[in-house]
């Protein structure tokens, strides 16, 4: 790089002196419409500083002439959402989740308010949407465990499933077939085959035919007859196509064997009782209510 300063031969402009692998940086001045631009930033920004608070002092900051503060801005904002909600959620208190539903302008605020309460609360297990994931189950389709009831959603997310509320949650417990003792290998290969076949599956009608009788002693109590599960107990159902924990052999097999068992928080204490019967609202309301 140099130093020396002339003048480019085909533009009649000074360098500044520096150049790089031959290329010549020349002194042009900068466009007048930006320096334009840059001064008016430069007082735009000194005039920011005298109307808002900006500049730490000693005994705080600079208040500015307009006394902003965004904080108890957003404060008088939030006061005012919520003295506008609460004339839906005093009405949400008194009704129950049929009534609400069967109100249109308290339905739309449940919806929506139950939504947003769902993303908050449910989605990391049941994803967003409810549509389930894992092997949490989907509360977007009509296969319930527990009931899709409004009175039936209500109690589960009040007292959940399995939990440490030992009085009042949903509990029910499938045996171990295989770590019990109670059936063996070649006994849960056949109960599996007879559950294929339930729900009209391609399966061994031989292995399935010695499956139904153990099926009917072990299994019909809970899940019925037909395979068509039992509410009461939260049996889901075996004759349809919705699997919590996979629906091909190796996983029924598995699951009958040394069955897993989900859990649910209950959410009575956790959340007001409005945002429970909103959030009752929008899960029956997701397309699987009954």
């Amino acid at each position: 790089m140099a130093d020396k300063i002339e003048r480019d031969e085909l533009t009649g402009v000074n360098t500044t002196g520096h150049e790089w692998d031959g290329i010549k940086e020349l002194d042009n001045p900068m466009p007048r419409w930006w320096l334009w631009v840059f001064y008016a930033s430069i007082a735009f920004a000194v005039l920011w500083w005298i109307l808002y608070p900006s500049w730490p002092t000693h005994r705080g900051h600079l208040p500015g002439i307009l006394g902003s503060n965004a904080r108890v801005d957003l404060e008088v904002r939030l006061d005012q959402a919520r003295a506008a909600q609460a004339v839906f959620l005093e009405r949400i208190a008194e009704l129950t989740p049929q009534e609400i539903d069967q109100t249109p302008e308290l339905r739309a605020f449940a919806v929506h308010g139950g939504e947003r309460h769902f993303k908050d609360n449910c989605a990391t297990c049941h994803g967003l949407g409810g549509g389930g994931q894992l092997h949490y189950p989907s509360l977007a389709d009509d296969a319930w465990i527990w009931g899709g009831t409004f009175d039936e959603i209500l109690y589960t997310i009040n007292h959940g499933v399995r939990n440490e509320d030992d009085i009042n949650a949903r509990f029910s417990m499938m045996p171990a077939y295989l770590a019990d003792g109670i059936l063996s290998r070649q006994e849960i290969n056949e109960v599996a085959e007879y559950v294929i076949s339930l729900s009209g599956r391609e399966h061994d009608g031989e292995l399935a035919a010695a499956g139904a009788e153990h099926y009917e002693i072990h299994c019909a109590a809970c899940h019925m007859d037909d395979g068509g599960g039992m509410i009461e107990l939260g049996a889901p159902a075996l004759n349809d196509f919705v699997w919590l924990y996979g629906g091909d052999r190796d996983q029924i097999r598995r699951q009958i064997a040394n069955p897993r068992h989900g859990v649910m928080p209950p959410w009575q204490g956790r959340l007001p009782d409005e945002v429970i019967k909103m959030l009752t609202v929008y899960v029956h309301n997701l397309g699987g209510g009954q």
